[in-house]
């Protein structure tokens, strides 16, 4: 097992993902300064980190491809922070070092991992060159902006990430003619975990907008995808929001892992096997708690992370715990100028919802340009 530093070496603190936990973490650098005697480098491949809460509003025209973006490489500039491009390939805790897709090779006496997870379309559905997996979020926009309006699409995943994309590619701004869309939900059904009541909203938007629903999985056979006995031919695109998988260097490198591979951590988001590595968001699993993979427990857990590594740094334990309420807020974009909120077993549906959702994201993304400086 692995030591953390003490506050009288010389220290390199490595941020492993642009995330929206670390994301937190530069604005806590920002405003308090960054630790004494502590380098920091973030490792990212992209100098700006998309807000995937707003990437359905972008299909449906609410926004440009732009908005929606937190400047990475501003916000570190301010933090005195170190950016550097490029991903995480391997990790070696013992001699504690990552190694990046481009073969170079970053010490470190503290990491974090803030990657996210990686797309499970392949995996889950097959090989098909119509095949769009939303992870990373960042490629999937470039490719949607890039192709033709599709004519026919099939979305793979019925959580409220595949929900909100079929009704932000129903309504696809710059198609002529709004694409037919077919939800695939698969097995567990429309929105698993979430109530009745919302399930039922939901459920109705989608015949108001013609949007075929089938409670079933969706697979690739021979360049065809059925789901169950029904076939969803012809597709010009096919989106898998299938949830996130773990990336295969995380438990290639030896540290402790869940069942599907992802960094197990304790409360104060630690790896249970090695001290010195600290993991939240998708990358990361909670042994104390079962914590979904979302954005809004990566966005909660990030000041939480950010006081755990500045005690650490200072040689001392983290002693702060990221502890998610009963129940979370969503708001889940219809496209058609509507949006359905969801509370525990509550949930609401109207302009306002939209108007809120709006006002929310965008009080999210101006928080950090303002302390980046590029407001």
């Amino acid at each position: 097992m692995t030591s953390a530093p003490t506050a009288a070496q010389g220290r390199t603190l490595l941020l492993v993902g642009g995330g929206h936990a670390h994301v937190a973490v530069l604005a806590d650098w920002i405003r308090q300064g960054p630790p004494a005697g502590t380098r920091t480098v973030l490792l990212t491949p992209h100098p700006v980190l998309r807000y995937s809460g707003m990437v359905p509003g972008w299909l449906a025209g609410q926004h440009g491809q732009d908005e929606g973006l937190v400047d990475l490489a501003a916000l570190a500039c301010r933090a005195g922070v170190e950016w550097l491009p490029g991903r995480c390939a391997a990790l070696d805790p013992l001699v504690r070092e990552v190694t990046t897709d481009s073969g170079a090779r970053l010490a470190f006496d503290c990491v974090s991992l803030d990657t996210g997870g990686v797309g499970r379309g392949s995996a889950v559905l097959g090989d098909d060159p119509r095949l769009v997996d939303i992870r990373p979020i960042e490629d999937f926009v470039t490719r949607i902006a890039a192709m033709p309006p599709p004519r026919r699409v099939v979305v793979a995943g019925g959580g409220a990430g595949g929900v909100e994309l079929a009704f932000g590619l129903r309504n696809l701004a710059w198609a002529e003619v709004r694409p037919e869309v077919a939800l695939a939900t698969g097995a567990d059904g429309l929105l698993p975990g979430f109530s009745d009541a919302v399930r039922r909203r939901v459920a109705t938007a989608l015949v108001r907008q013609g949007i075929a629903l089938h409670l079933a999985d969706a697979r690739l056979e021979g360049g065809a995808i059925p789901a169950s006995e029904t076939k969803l031919e012809p597709a010009d695109l096919i989106v898998a929001a299938l949830g996130s998988a773990a990336p295969d260097w995380v438990r290639a490198s030896g540290i402790a892992v869940d069942e599907a591979g992802f960094a197990l951590v304790d409360e104060h988001h630690r790896s249970l096997s090695h001290p010195c590595i600290f993991a939240a968001g998708d990358v990361s699993a909670r042994a104390d708690r079962p914590l979904a993979h979302s954005g809004v427990h990566a966005v909660f857990a990030g000041p939480v992370l950010a006081g755990n590594l500045r005690s650490v740094l200072a040689g001392k334990h983290p002693a702060s715990t990221y502890r998610p309420r009963g129940n979370s807020l969503y708001l889940m974009n219809t496209g058609d100028g509507r949006a359905i909120a969801s509370y525990g077993r509550l949930a609401a549906e109207g302009a306002f919802v939209l108007a809120l959702k709006h006002a929310i994201d965008k009080r999210w993304i101006a928080q950090y340009a303002k302390l980046a400086g590029t407001a």
